[in-house]
């Protein structure tokens, strides 16, 4: 019988040692449902001056709160094979230089091509001008674009996970880019600017300002918003940004073929 009490002590003392104070069990944390690499560059313009820490806290955030995993990188030596495949997509916060050598080029292409998501904000329409790929991938490249002011956007598409629950109109301040094209026809319009609202506007009654695509195997999405700080703490777009992260990550389904009925608001 005291060799059993030792024995029922030993067991009892063994289970103490690895609880955590307070005798509660120690809850697991939830299993991340995708995963993403978040790549910004800390010398691009001066958009890292604010806007991009801004938006890593917020993607960071809504990661947290939404159940996927966010690895922030500022090196483009993560464009390499075996790193990529960790990943369901990746996002570039407005990096707007050349990023890539050829193999890390040929290494991107694949992840693609293999089903990756990419997600492109803002100035990431600047990057990689002579990388064709890279090109067709974001859907149209920037050329200008007029002072920071309040506009309001126009939903083409209210069902997609990044635009099914914003404000229909949407007004909001940003800077408004101007694109070298109008990418109707080859991208899944999901959202326009609508110049009549603000001043200084040179694409016209049909400005693109948010779009998606499938893409050579994967899933594209980009939006030309998010040059603010304020803007990665404004709950509509954020809730952007966030629908557009799962869909580019399998995560959420949505349409974004290029025959597409639009909703005009």
């Amino acid at each position: 019988m005291r060799r059993a009490l030792i024995v029922l002590g030993a067991i009892a003392a063994s289970v103490l040692a690895v609880a955590p104070a307070g005798g509660e069990h120690e809850a697991r944390a939830p299993r991340a449902e995708f995963r993403i690499l978040l790549y910004s560059e800390p010398d691009s313009f001066h958009h890292a001056v604010g806007s991009v820490p801004a938006a890593e806290a917020a993607i960071e955030e809504l990661g947290a709160r939404h159940r996927f995993g966010v690895a922030a990188r500022t090196s483009p030596v993560v464009f390499r094979a075996r790193v990529l495949r960790r990943y369901d997509a990746v996002v570039f916060l407005s990096p707007d230089g050349e990023i890539m050598n050829d193999d890390r080029q040929v290494a991107f292409e694949r992840f693609i091509q293999g089903g990756g998501g990419f997600v492109g904000v803002h100035a990431a329409s600047l990057a990689e001008a002579d990388w064709q790929f890279y090109v067709d991938l974001i859907g149209a490249r920037f050329v200008s674009h007029p002072p920071i002011q309040q506009a309001t956007v126009r939903l083409d598409d209210r069902r997609h996970p990044s635009t099914e629950r914003l404000p229909r109109p949407w007004v909001r301040t940003d800077e408004w880019y101007e694109f070298d094209r109008n990418p109707r026809g080859d991208v899944h319009v999901l959202a326009r600017v609508d110049e009549s609202t603000y001043e200084g506007g040179g694409m016209g009654a049909d400005h693109p300002i948010s779009w998606c695509q499938g893409f050579r195997g994967g899933r594209a999405w980009y939006t030309a918003m998010g040059h603010t700080p304020e803007s990665y703490s404004e709950r509509g777009f954020r809730r952007h940004l966030l629908g557009g992260i799962r869909w580019a990550a399998g995560d959420a389904p949505g349409d974004c073929r290029l025959r597409q009925r639009v909703h005009r608001t």
